[in-house]
């Protein structure tokens, strides 16, 4: 014990009132000499306080907390000496990183599905679901719960309507024939909402086939692409809209014919009297055709609003357009109307263009 303290004394830094402090023992041969001299020969004391060295590396070596309360004042603050290896960070040395913090970071990133991909948001497949259910509802109704009581009467209708039958001078039903024309123009209607801005970015399932299925088969066949959505559309390119279809479905021309020959079959059924609007119930009664017909152009005006909207906010137009929303309720006439009134699609640059720059 007594050699490891003077190894750490004899490191420390002594005042000059520390060595004139010491007692000097002396020898017993010398104790009567008094000639003789300071500082007397080292093998009279148990230790002699050197002349201090002070090296805070080699201090270091010894005690670091001696170096934790070694402080130098400077410019009027305190500051650790930057040799002591309990000091905190040498500037060379890469930057710590606390193991909590970046455990919570990961779990952060974990459960934001990554960052800017976009991989955390995640589709609620509850309306899917439910509206796949109401389509497999529909169809089981369609097939095998609608009436069916004149299946002659509804061959001989549809000979009619397509102009496969000659004259042979029954008189058509007004209701029915309007409902016939304007069922052909809802799928024109429909492609001009949906081409455009209710394409799906996230799967891979195309719009157009159903867009087609629909001249035939009306919101029967929309249905499936509804469920399968996924948004948002991607972004339509200046170019694309110069092409086939687009530039065909983005004309105000297209949307003002449309317009006008809807409104012109509504008159056309709205003017024909009480009596042909009987008739035509009776038909829907016990006509599966008229019945399966009607079903169709109600539910294609109950999704209608719908897309309206989708399109609308594509456009960036509901803050001004929002009025337009009320007035989509009205079958056709609404979103036609809409059509008509709608700004331009807003479009992204061209491929080539980007690329140049």
């Amino acid at each position: 014990m007594v050699i490891g303290s003077t190894n750490i004394i004899s490191s420390l830094p002594l005042k000059s009132s520390f060595h004139s402090s010491l007692p000097i023992p002396r020898s017993s041969s010398s104790s009567s000499s008094s000639s003789s001299s300071y500082p007397p020969s080292k093998s009279s004391f148990l230790f002699f306080p050197k002349k201090p060295n002070f090296s805070p590396t080699r201090l270091s070596k010894i005690s670091p907390v001696f170096l934790n309360q070694k402080k130098k004042k400077k410019g009027g603050q305190l500051q650790i000496c930057r040799q002591s290896s309990f000091n905190s960070q040498s500037p060379q040395d890469p930057p710590l990183t606390s193991s909590s913090s970046s455990s919570l970071s990961e779990e952060n990133v974990g459960s934001n599905g990554g960052g800017n991909g976009g991989g955390g948001e995640e589709r609620d497949w509850t309306t899917s679901f439910l509206l796949f259910s109401f389509w497999a509802a529909l169809l089981y109704y369609v097939f095998f719960l609608a009436p069916d009581q004149t299946p002659v009467t509804d061959l001989y209708f549809l000979k009619k309507l397509l102009n496969l039958k000659g004259d042979d001078g029954f008189e058509m039903n007004q209701v029915l024939v309007a409902l016939w024309y304007i069922m052909g123009l809802w799928p024109l209607v429909y492609s001009m909402l949906l081409l455009p801005t209710a394409r799906s970015s996230k799967s891979k399932i195309p719009v157009w086939p159903f867009v087609i299925l629909s001249f035939f088969g009306g919101a029967y066949a929309l249905i499936p692409y509804f469920v399968l959505w996924m948004p948002p559309a991607p972004p339509v390119e200046e170019s694309e809209l110069r092409r086939w279809p687009l530039n065909f479905l983005e004309s105000k021309l297209t949307a003002g014919i449309t317009m006008a020959a809807g409104l012109g079959i509504i008159v056309y059924a709205g003017l024909s009297g009480g009596e042909v609007w009987t008739e035509f119930f009776q038909y829907f009664r016990g006509s599966k055709f008229i019945h399966v017909t009607s079903i169709d152009f109600t539910l294609l005006s109950t999704f209608a609003p719908f897309w309206v909207y989708n399109d609308m906010t594509a456009r960036k137009w509901d803050d001004k357009g929002y009025w337009l929303l009320p007035v989509s309720l009205i079958p056709f006439l609404g979103p036609a109307l809409y059509l008509l009134l709608r700004p331009s699609l807003p479009v992204a640059p061209t491929s080539s263009s980007s690329d140049d720059v």
